[in-house]
C-alpha cells in the first residue's frame, strides 16, 4: 500500500491566537517535509493536528497508512529498565526484529538502565527505536534533533532518509535544518495569521 498524507486549508488557533491559516500540502510515498519556523509559531501544533491529537481550527487532514509520532512525550514506562519498556511495546506493535532498532540507535548498552535515568538524547533515541519497531509508513517527528549530539543527529538524518527511500513519509518539525534528500520545506511564517 502506498502511503499518503494530505492537509487542506489548515488553520490552527491556540487560545485567542490564530497561529497559521490556509496551509495545504500533499505528501506521497518517499516524501520528506520539513516544517520550519521560530519557536511558538505552531510547528508542534501542526504535528499534533496531523497526528489527530489536536483539532484544526479549519481545514482537513487525510492519510493512508499508519502514523507514528515522536515528540517530547516519551511513551515508555519511566520506572522500567529500557529493555523491558521497549519489549512491552514490541509485543503490542508486532515487532519482528527488535534488535535492528537497538543496533541502529546504539541502545544495547542501556537496556538495564531505568528510563527515568536516560539523558535527553538517549530518551529521544529510545522513542525512535519504538517508532522503528512499529513499522509505520508515516513518521511525524517534532524537534527530533533536540538533545542529540552531532553523531546521533547524523544517524537520525540517515534513518529518516532511509525511511523515505524505502517509500515512507517523514514530516519533520524543527527550527534546525536537517540534511534530507529532496526535502520540501514549509516555513510556517508564510502562513501566519
Amino acid at each position: 500500500m502506498q502511503a499518503r498524507l494530505a492537509a487542506s486549508d489548515l488553520a490552527c488557533r491556540r487560545g485567542e491566537r490564530l497561529l497559521f491559516r490556509a496551509l495545504s500540502f500533499e505528501a506521497a510515498s518517499g516524501s520528506a517535509i520539513h516544517i520550519a519556523g521560530a519557536n511558538g509559531i505552531g510547528k508542534s501544533s501542526l504535528i499534533r493536528i496531523l497526528a489527530g491529537l489536536l483539532r484544526p481550527f479549519a481545514g482537513t487532514v487525510e492519510s493512508d497508512g499508519a502514523m507514528g509520532l515522536v515528540d517530547e512525550r516519551l511513551a515508555l514506562d519511566q520506572n522500567l529498565p529500557l529493555g523491558k519498556a521497549l519489549a512491552f511495546y514490541e509485543k503490542l506493535d508486532g515487532c519482528r526484529d527488535p534488535g535492528r532498532a537497538l543496533d541502529l540507535l546504539q541502545l544495547r548498552p542501556l537496556m538495564d538502565v531505568p528510563v527515568r535515568y536516560l539523558s535527553t538524547g538517549q530518551k529521544k533515541r529510545a522513542a525512535l527505536a519504538r517508532l522503528l519497531n512499529r513499522n509505520c509508513p508515516i513518521w511525524l517527528l517534532d524537534e527530533p534533533l533536540n538533545g542529540l549530539d552531532a553523531q546521533a543527529a547524523a544517524s537520525m538524518e540517515a534513518l529518516v532518509a532511509l525511511h523515505c527511500g524505502g517509500g515512507g513519509i517523514a514530516v519533520v518539525a524543527s527550527h534546525q535544518s536537517m540534511a534530507l534528500p529532496d526535502v520540501k520545506t514549509i516555513d510556517l511564517a508564510e502562513y501566519a495569521a
